[in-house]
């Protein structure tokens, strides 16, 4: 016999789970199982934070209808139609009339309509649908093609850890602070760590990205533990400024995000000066978080107070360009972008191949 549905109060809102006892997580050695219940549970815990990073944004969705196993695979194309999991970028059918969506326009230049959280009956809702994470554009939808959040993806690479991604954030930090920018950082629910800065949104989306560009080159300039180079052979036991990460359509998981990995982590804002002391992120997880949101509040709940200046930054990035640094690759769906490097990895780089504009040679 099916078990009855449920119904979860999400700020006044009910949301109706269906098949609420279906296992999402399983046990591990420190944590319980978790239920579809206590996800959409969860996410009405929540409703301060993931409400502050979700609200007016267009968000795609990372659903896991089928609850997250070793070795289930998550689609990230068309050749992954077997995949356990997927993408939802698209507003889903039959949605509640209080799902509002957002209208979006992808690199290729087609557009769609994404769903855009207004109260956080909508994150419950998408739960109740097997959405896990919540991957917000960096844009409000009176303006989708102007970004007010920059974000640095401390992203951590083969024989390097959440440590070394924790310590480098704070030499990100005094970095932050030498350009008159305010960040806040949050674990990324597995080994990086991500910083956020506010920002004015009157720069487009190859502007935020530039300026990430310049902000990762003068980190590596800073630190020896950080690369900014795009091809993985290159990257060596450092961490990586996912630069790409502010490319449009190209998005991280929110803070307060469940992440598809055992014990049920979550992305968590923390303050500057206990980021030292996070240890193992997985601590921060669906059974800890909301206790630590209620007692302590948001580690992020200033972040809309200031918006922040480009300016510096792009300053920065045309004076990395004036002394020979210039455009980086893109992520590898994109059209070839203006001054992008050859698309090949260096180690199969034929120089007499590609012209100076990074363009294959016809014939070649």
């Amino acid at each position: 016999m099916a078990t009855p549905a449920a119904e979860v109060d999400a700020g006044g809102r009910p949301v109706r789970v269906s098949s609420p006892d279906r296992v999402i997580y399983e046990a591990t050695e420190h944590t319980a199982e978790v239920s579809k219940l206590q996800v959409v549970e969860y996410y009405a815990a929540v409703e301060d934070g993931i409400m502050r990073a979700l609200r007016d944004r267009p968000t795609a969705l990372e659903r896991w209808p089928k609850g997250v196993r070793e070795g289930m695979k998550l689609a990230t194309g068309y050749a992954d139609r077997d995949a356990d999991a997927f993408y939802q970028k698209r507003m889903m059918k039959g949605a509640p009339e209080y799902v509002e969506s957002a209208t979006v326009t992808f690199p290729s230049g087609r557009t769609a309509e994404e769903m855009c959280p207004t109260e956080v009956a909508v994150p419950a809702w998408a739960a109740q649908m097997g959405a896990i994470t919540f991957h917000p554009w960096p844009c409000r939808r009176d303006d989708n093609e102007h970004p007010d959040e920059l974000r640095i993806d401390l992203d951590p690479q083969p024989g390097t850890d959440f440590t070394d991604a924790a310590r480098v954030a704070l030499v990100a930090r005094e970095l932050i602070d030498d350009l008159g920018l305010v960040g806040f950082p949050k674990t990324s629910g597995n080994r990086g760590v991500h910083v956020y800065v506010r920002i004015e949104p009157r720069w487009d989306f190859v502007d935020v990205r530039h300026a990430a560009i310049a902000f990762g080159r003068e980190l590596e300039r800073r630190t020896p533990e950080v690369t900014t180079a795009w091809w993985k052979e290159e990257r060596g036991e450092r961490i990586f400024v996912d630069y790409n990460q502010n490319s449009r359509d190209r998005t991280i998981a929110s803070a307060y995000s469940l992440r598809p990995k055992p014990g049920a982590p979550v992305s968590t804002p923390v303050h500057w000066d206990e980021l030292p002391e996070v240890g193992d992120p997985a601590r921060f997880n669906l059974f800890t978080v909301p206790d630590r949101l209620r007692d302590q509040g948001d580690a992020m709940a200033a972040i809309d107070d200031v918006q922040c200046s480009l300016q510096p930054l792009l300053d920065l990035w045309e004076e990395q360009v004036a002394a020979g640094l210039g455009e980086l690759n893109y992520p590898p769906d994109y059209p070839k972008m203006p001054g992008e490097p050859p698309r090949v990895q260096p180690s199969k780089k034929v120089a007499a191949h590609w012209d100076e504009h990074g363009n294959r040679i016809e014939g070649t």
